[in-house]
């Protein structure tokens, strides 16, 4: 596994996480989907995961894997049941994502164009691979700007660490044997500009998106709710718009599309592989974005008390 890129701290040294097993598995956080507290050592093009404190840990991050994460369910088969020959020498490759959040805090989700040969359609932040000797930040800020046009002035944006993913694609083993595996970092970027200035420079690479929209608090508040583990599919809440704006590219031409609410509600059960939905990965970092911004909410509404001067 030359140049892995996710390593674990496993008995007081570093390993590559190899692709066939759980990373959650591996590093002893529970048969369950978490989230689990992990320290990680944030380095250029590499990630290093523990689940105990350790010299260089520069985080502690929430970590969560789908309920029916396959790596985790090829594990849980009986010894000797057969399975997938998964590669040995292959390693999980990291990637980063853009929870990119303009200043009257609406949030940019993109539509992975059909053609893409890994989760088509879905509706995800930008984001994508982490390059060699790349900080992680930088990689997601370059994925933004290769999946959008967008270029963040510098001084004009904030930024913090939400969390981890651990990523399969097919997501699940009823979809086929896992082809892709990766651990995903999303970054919450806070922009000083507003949706409509962010819009007005917004030029989105038609080989990877095929749509995207600006949506607001309340709307992903009920997409990181709707539950991927459930197999019943909910009615849309009375409070939430039939459709949502969005803008689709055809060609050379950008159109209004009216996107209804009910698709970005989709949970993978009852969905087709390639059926237009909200990744799993992404409802998890819309929960965690939310989280923050009731924080900073809280915390702008009930101000620290200043020292009495003497």
């Amino acid at each position: 596994m030359a140049q892995a890129r996710v390593l674990l701290l496993l008995s007081g040294r570093p390993e590559p996480a190899g692709f066939a097993r759980s990373v959650c598995g591996l590093l002893g956080l529970g048969p369950g989907p978490g989230p689990w507290r992990v320290y990680c050592g944030l380095e250029r093009g590499r990630l290093l995961l523990s689940d105990n404190s350790f010299s260089g840990a520069t985080a502690q991050l929430p970590l969560q894997r789908s309920p029916f994460c396959p790596f985790s369910a090829l594990e849980q088969q009986p010894p000797g049941a057969a399975g997938p020959k998964l590669p040995l020498d292959r390693g999980v490759d990291l990637g980063v994502a853009i929870i990119l959040q303009s200043r009257d805090q609406t949030v940019l989700l993109t539509r992975r164009a059909a053609t893409m040969h890994t989760a088509p359609n879905l509706w995800v932040p930008p984001g994508g691979h982490v390059e060699l000797d790349e900080e992680l930040l930088h990689g997601g800020l370059r994925e933004l700007w290769e999946e959008t046009g967008l270029q963040l002035p510098q001084g004009q944006y904030s930024w913090d660490l939400l969390g981890l993913w651990e990523s399969a694609y097919p997501p699940m083993l009823s979809q086929g044997h896992p082809r892709c595996h990766h651990i995903v970092l999303y970054v919450l970027v806070i922009s000083q500009e507003t949706q409509q200035q962010l819009q007005e420079r917004i030029k989105p690479n038609q080989e990877e998106v095929s749509a995207y929209a600006w949506l607001k608090p309340d709307v992903l508040e009920a997409v990181a709710a709707s539950e991927d583990g459930s197999e019943m599919t909910e009615p849309l809440p009375p409070y939430l718009p039939p459709f949502v704006q969005a803008v689709e590219l055809q060609g050379d031409v950008t159109q209004s599309l009216d996107l209804p609410t009910s698709t970005l509600l989709r949970n993978s059960l009852n969905t087709e592989e390639n059926e237009e939905r909200v990744s799993m990965g992404t409802k998890y970092a819309l929960s965690l974005w939310l989280q923050h911004l009731k924080r900073s909410s809280e915390s702008h509404t009930h101000p620290s008390p200043k020292p009495e001067s003497e």
